[in-house]
């Protein structure tokens, strides 16, 4: 499918320049950062999505993780160890 796509001479010359340094044609590049914009968006919705399904979730069952706990873990992970596999637990009020 062929589009026309009108930069404003300004950035037409950034994305020249761009291409250039990159070692791809000014359509080349220009393709691969819309592939990499779309799949951007497309990984922040199934973020948006599977955080409303996990609040649905939640507030069916009444539990939840303590953050504390998550935080650690997250912590013990990044540094390369192991850690325990959180429970979900009713929440306290």
């Amino acid at each position: 499918m062929a589009t026309s796509l009108k930069l404003p001479p300004q950035l037409k010359s950034r994305v020249v320049m761009a291409a250039k340094g990159a070692g791809k044609s000014p359509h080349a590049f220009m393709v691969e950062a819309i592939e990499q914009q779309v799949a951007q968006v497309e990984r922040r919705q199934r973020f948006i999505e599977e955080a409303l399904a996990a609040e649905r979730e939640a507030l069916e069952t009444g539990k939840g993780f303590n953050a504390d706990e998550v935080h650690e873990a997250m912590a013990a992970r990044a540094q390369g160890g192991k850690t325990r596999r959180l429970k979900a637990r009713p929440w306290r009020e």
